[in-house]
């Protein structure tokens, strides 16, 4: 294949989209971005999901460095690792 881009960033650009590519963690995506840190508790209750499926998709997002984990206590604080994320969904947005 002839691109100007190496193989190991291909690779890792396709897993991110692929971890970012589920309706609930591009919601979640877009909910940190406008909210910041947010618990899962918070999360969950704003999306309207069961705590497991929202602790599922931040676990996908988490393990691509799409999203960071903060303890507090007992609780997890989740935010978005980079803004950037975001970009992704923006230009979604714009295309779809």
């Amino acid at each position: 294949m002839k691109t100007h881009f190496n193989i190991d960033f291909l690779e890792d650009s396709t897993e991110t989209l692929r971890a970012i590519a589920h309706p609930i963690r591009i919601a979640i995506i877009d909910l940190l971005f406008s909210s910041g840190r947010l618990t899962v508790t918070k999360i969950y209750k704003q999306l309207k999901i069961e705590q497991a499926i929202a602790s599922h998709h931040l676990r996908i997002l988490k393990n691509k460095n799409v999203v960071i984990v903060k303890r507090d206590g007992k609780n997890s604080i989740y935010s978005l690792a980079n803004n950037d994320y975001h970009e992704i969904i923006k230009t979604l947005k714009k295309v779809i």
